[in-house]
């Protein structure tokens, strides 16, 4: 794609990537691709803000090219120094030799130890500013958001927060605004994305939200370095993740679980039938089937997490044993748990389960249910009444 204009003298130069359909080593599945977006800004002086993923560094080339000869440009701003984001810094050195480099103190670090490139670096934090001539970038550092080195970059005349990871979505698409995207399904991605990345530190979202609030900085668009500009409305991607930084959740749970010969699936569906009763939303999923960046979104919101897996040496299934060590990860607040599985001459899994979930901080509420082989008529009520009873305690 070619540069696009978003506002008078500030061009997106990124690159879209429809193929891509891992991301995090594995950990994100990426069903949309994604972009790297990349942000030209173009005054007396002239800034690059974030650069693209390596393979697409000739894209980025390309795309400034049209807009202004690559020895022109003045400064590079690194917001977050991850290779998604910084992977084309050497072919922008070598096209922009005399380019100054600015970032935070942990990006100055990060990109030395990554790349071995002698830059011209200045280190910024929170409040500095750098004239541009017409236009003043003010920089806001974020750290854990989601990396230690990662800051915001602020365009003060036009009332734009470039805003690197954050209020980003893994979204290829030929268009680059919100308003040009169907809602619906730019709005599941952008939970993903939290759910998947930022879940974890939500404390550090809201108290960055506050800060932004407190400064009073008028915000007309949302440009981050993943997916879709924010410029009919980039208070919605703000309020969505206010929310979901307070971990508010709905009368909802997940079954998630890992089945050996289909008798632990058929005591998850008997459970969900419970569940169902009550009158709760059941998402219920098979860890080994499903991908598990769409199950983390569903848990986003959802109240119980209900997790299943057949015993296989003494513990779980390896994709179960997998799932729940990322769901630890996302330190989720305020949710309550419980196990099940079968299993055939000796148990294992369901206190595997539950060991996971309480260091997880998922306040266990009833005690797991662990049956034998195949469950049989009385055992299926069982499940069922599994279900109902962790429904009342909602």
């Amino acid at each position: 794609m070619s540069a696009i204009k978003l506002l008078p003298g500030i061009y997106w130069v990124g690159a879209v990537d429809w193929n891509v359909r891992a991301f995090h080593g594995h950990t994100y599945n990426t069903k949309r691709g994604t972009t790297y977006n990349s942000y030209l800004i173009v005054d007396e002086k002239i800034a690059l803000v974030d650069t693209v993923y390596g393979p697409f560094s000739d894209q980025l080339l390309k795309n400034i090219a049209e807009i202004v000869p690559l020895e022109k440009i003045d400064y590079v701003i690194s917001n977050h120094g991850e290779t998604d984001h910084s992977g084309s810094l050497a072919a922008i050195k070598k096209a922009c030799p005399k380019a100054k480099h600015y970032g935070t103190a942990k990006a100055k670090e990060s990109l030395q130890k990554m790349y071995y490139l002698d830059l011209d670096f200045t280190v910024v934090k929170s409040g500095d500013k750098l004239s541009l001539g017409k236009k003043t970038l003010t920089f806001l550092e974020a750290p854990m958001l989601h990396w230690p080195d990662s800051m915001f970059t602020y365009v003060i005349e036009d009332a734009l927060l470039l805003s690197n990871d954050a209020f980003g979505q893994h979204y290829a698409s030929s268009e680059r605004f919100d308003d040009e995207i169907e809602m619906e399904a730019l709005m599941e991605e952008a939970e993903a994305y939290y759910a998947n990345i930022l879940w974890p530190f939500s404390p550090l979202v809201l108290k960055k939200i506050e800060e932004v609030v407190a400064m009073k900085l008028p915000i007309k668009m949302i440009a981050p370095s993943h997916g879709i500009i924010w410029r009919k409305d980039p208070m919605k991607i703000v309020n969505a993740y206010v929310e979901w930084a307070k971990n508010t959740t709905r009368k909802k749970v997940v079954i998630a679980y890992e089945t050996m010969w289909k008798a632990t699936e058929k005591m998850a569906y008997k459970i969900a039938d419970g569940l169902i009763s009550e009158g709760v939303d059941v998402k219920l999923y098979d860890v080994s089937v499903v991908e598990h960046t769409g199950i983390i979104r569903e848990m986003l919101y959802a109240k119980g997490f209900i997790i299943g897996s057949s015993t296989h040496g003494n513990g779980m299934l390896p994709h179960a044993a997998m799932f729940l060590d990322f769901l630890k990860c996302m330190k989720p607040k305020g949710r309550i748990g419980a196990a099940f599985g079968s299993y055939g001459w000796a148990g294992g899994a369901v206190k595997s389960i539950e060991k996971i979930l309480t260091e997880t901080g998922v306040e266990l509420i009833q005690s797991g249910l662990g049956l034998q082989f195949t469950p049989n008529t009385e055992e299926e009520k069982k499940c069922y009444e599994f279900g109902k009873e962790f429904a009342k305690r909602l």
